[in-house]
């Protein structure tokens, strides 16, 4: 509270509801003054009373004097009885008035009668009655006036006019003047006095509750937070999460404990660091080690203050134990194939560019084998999936058992194997030549599998650095060649790349030409749709868009038949504009026909980011068709992040994201970093790639990164989707582990939009909530 303006001269709050605070609080005291006085009063009447009765027979005119004194002893009387109910400051003033009347009337009548008496009474009577009676100051300076006339009218009585002087009377006015001054004088101190210790009583007061309030929050917040002194890391203090984080014992407390009791001293040192330089430290990952001796992952936030003077440090600790073990399962089947153990695409991808970059600096040669088995189809539909799996694991352990200490196997998926080999033999020539015709007669000799002898058959194609290409992806490109060659010559053998092969990459263009010619035309391309399924309620929330192309020639096309014209820049934008203007107009199709389609995720290939405004020409499309961005989103591949516009994707990304677009992952696990992915993009949704769900029942590993993914999910709050569920026992494998949506041929093939309406009207059972989020691809 502030003090206010004080009325000039009474000294009064010129706010009322500040005169009434003030008024009401005093009022004790001012009842205690106020009895006081009626005390005082009574005890001079009393005296007067019993001198008067002394001199009764000396007098004349005494019974009137008797009568005056009763009448002031009654009246003084009377107001302390009635002061006993008096609850307010206005009561009070109302009883006093009618006393002072009485005492000025009666000590009026007392002056006629006493000689003695009369200056006296008529001087300190009105300024006792002004000085201590607690009135309001204009009814104070008016009783007081009044009582002092009164007064004097009887002094003057018994005096002829010539015994009262000018000077008298000037001193009779000066003195209640100076009285007068002096009361609002008083009034003005006693409320400034009052103000400013309301305003320090209502700071303490909300130093107290602020101080109340951190407390409770320090104790409720349940991140683990840890005050100690900076000087020697001596703890002071913890809240609640901190004392079970840090596993006290009963009776225990965390101020016998310093921060070396916890953290190793390189991390102390290497924080104290960075302390010094910076004055915090934010999200800090570190080990510790509890009171209980378990080893805990923690991101650690250290802000130095001041504390009653003495430097602290308040830590605060978020438990990532159990997101970094899942973090490393998923790492672990990101770079390494469940099924073998071996490296995977993305292990592989990172080796091969660092032995290029070493065989470059010391002009060595790499050598890269593209292994495929033959006829692994057949022995999957023969003997069944388990018994591929097993000639799987052979196959892999026969070709660890070939390669030298720096050579690496991979599996690409599937049947597909690579070997990169490095070095060369006595004779100065590549290494490649010997250990392809190694790696042929290890796989010679049959195996049983499944109460059958299966011999295993390889084909193998060959690329050499430098002499086939001058980059990893060249490399494998000609590897591919010479695999598919070694394919068409009878397979079950090794091909060396040669520059003919290069015929595949012409028919590559001849593609890419084709697809212009369509665009130009204006046809060819249409989207087709694939239902996606909310799992708790079975019902339709979306549909996957896959793209499909016309060809004049070769009929209808799925995307793996002309992946290539993505990787053209122009084509690429172009093929996106086209499809998503089409699945636009057949959204707002299918809404003007009454029908709930839910939101469909565009495939966004790499091309698409060299835009120069991708997010907004999207949003334009959306927004001019009138179509609500809740029916829309965008899906990517780990491909398209890591490729050479990583961070147009990103900005991209967070434009669409912020404007109400959603954003899924696919594929995810497959790819590489995509834990670094979650992090760095906007992601709303992750998809689990068919390739984990396929052999869901029978591999115990695929089964281990599915529920790995789901916990992932979960823990970041994200929508989980499984591609490719094709059985009832998957679905209930992956309802039971709380996956959110899935899709696949158990729910419904892809579809021409022609057909979605006819798919919603009549699958009443799966008709649903349109507010669940689906997911569309164009894939």
């Amino acid at each position: 509270m502030t003090t206010e303006r004080l009325i000039t001269p009474a000294g009064a709050f010129a706010s009322r509801a500040h005169e009434t605070a003030f008024r009401a609080e005093r009022l004790p005291r001012i009842l205690r003054h106020t009895r006081a006085v009626l005390c005082a009063s009574l005890a001079i009447d009393l005296l007067l009373l019993v001198d008067d009765l002394s001199l009764i027979e000396a007098r004349s005119g005494m019974r009137a004097m008797l009568v005056t004194h009763l009448g002031l002893v009654a009246a003084t009387l009377g107001g302390l009885v009635a002061l006993r109910s008096v609850k307010d400051f206005a009561q009070l003033q109302r009883w006093l008035l009618p006393w002072q009347a009485a005492a000025s009337l009666g000590l009026g009548a007392l002056c006629v009668a006493r000689p003695e008496i009369p200056v006296l009474a008529a001087l300190l009577v009105p300024t006792a009655l002004m000085l201590v009676v607690p009135l309001s100051f204009i009814r104070t300076a008016v009783t007081g006036s009044v009582s002092a006339l009164v007064l004097l009218s009887g002094f003057l009585a018994m005096r002829s006019p010539g015994e009262v002087s000018l000077a008298l009377a000037i001193e009779f006015v000066l003195g209640h003047l100076t009285i007068l001054l002096y009361i609002a004088r008083s009034n003005r101190l006693r409320r400034l006095e009052w103000a400013a210790a309301d305003v320090e009583r209502r700071a303490s007061l909300e130093l107290a509750e602020s101080r109340e309030l951190f407390e409770t929050m320090f104790r409720a917040v349940p991140v683990p937070i840890v005050v100690s002194r900076a000087a020697n890391g001596q703890i002071v203090s913890t809240n609640d999460a901190g004392v079970q984080f840090f596993g006290l014992a009963p009776g225990d407390t965390l101020a016998n404990y310093a921060n070396r009791d916890f953290l190793a001293g390189a991390d102390r040192r290497r924080m104290q660091a960075v302390l010094d330089r910076r004055q915090a430290i934010r999200d800090w990952e570190a080990s510790i080690v509890v009171l209980t001796g378990e080893r805990r992952d923690v991101l650690l936030s250290i802000e130095c203050v001041q504390i009653d003077g003495i430097a602290c440090h308040v830590s605060s600790l978020v438990d990532i134990t159990s997101r970094k073990a899942a973090e490393a399962q998923i790492r672990s089947a990101a770079h390494h194939d469940v099924l073998t153990g071996l490296p995977n695409r993305a292990l592989f991808q990172a080796t091969l560019e660092t032995a290029l970059a070493r065989a470059e600096a010391q002009a060595a040669a790499v050598g890269l084998i593209l292994l495929d088995l033959d006829a692994f189809k057949e022995i999957n539909d023969t003997l069944g999936h388990d018994s591929g799996d097993a000639l799987l694991k052979e196959v892999a352990l026969r070709l660890c058992g070939v390669i030298e200490p720096d050579d690496l196997v991979a599996r690409l998926g599937g049947d597909e194997f690579v070997v990169i080999c490095t070095g060369r033999d006595a004779a100065g020539r590549p290494r490649i030549h010997d250990l392809a015709e190694r790696i042929l007669d290890v796989l010679h000799p049959p195996m049983p599998i499944s109460g059958r002898i299966v011999a295993p058959r390889a084909s193998l194609g060959l690329a050499l650095y430098p002499d086939h290409a001058g980059n990893s992806a060249d490399l494998f490109t000609n590897a591919d060649l010479a695999l598919y060659a070694a394919k068409a010559s009878g397979r079950n053998r090794a091909t060396l790349f040669v520059p003919a092969l290069r015929a595949n990459i012409e028919e590559r263009v001849a593609m890419t030409r084709e697809m212009r010619a369509a665009l130009d035309g204006g046809g060819g391309l249409e989207p087709h749709y694939q239902p996606k399924i909310n799992l708790l309620s079975g019902a339709v929330i979306g549909f996957e868009a896959l793209a499909r192309w016309h060809h004049p020639v070769r009929g209808l096309l799925a995307p793996g038949a002309f992946s290539a014209v993505f990787d053209d820049p122009e084509i690429g934008v172009a093929v996106g504009d086209v499809l998503r203007r089409r699945i636009i107009a057949d959204l707002l199709h299918w809404i003007s026909l009454g029908l709930d389609p839910g939101r469909v995720f565009l495939n966004l290939s790499t091309a698409q980011f060299a835009q120069g405004d991708l997010a907004g020409t999207f949003l334009d499309d959306v927004d001019s068709a009138g179509l609500a961005r809740s029916r829309i989103g965008v899906e990517v591949t780990e491909t398209v992040l890591l490729g050479s516009h990583g961070d147009r994707v990103s900005d991209v990304l967070a434009e669409l994201h912020g404007s109400g677009i959603r954003v899924a992952l696919d594929d995810f696990g497959t790819g590489y970093a995509s834990l670094t992915h979650l992090k760095q993009f906007p992601v709303d949704e992750i998809k689990i790639d068919r390739s984990f769900i396929r052999d869901l029942e029978r591999d115990a590993n695929d089964a281990a990164i599915v529920t790995a993914v789901l916990q992932l999910g979960r823990s970041l709050a994200l929508d989980v989707t499984a591609e490719g569920v094709e059985t009832a026992e998957q679905a209930a494998f992956l309802r039971d582990g709380g996956c959110t949506n899935v899709q696949g041929y158990l729910y419904g093939k892809p579809m021409p939009a022609s057909r979605v309406p006819w798919f919603l009207r009549n699958r009443p059972d799966l008709l649903g909530d349109a507010e669940a989020e689906p997911t569309l691809r164009i894939a």
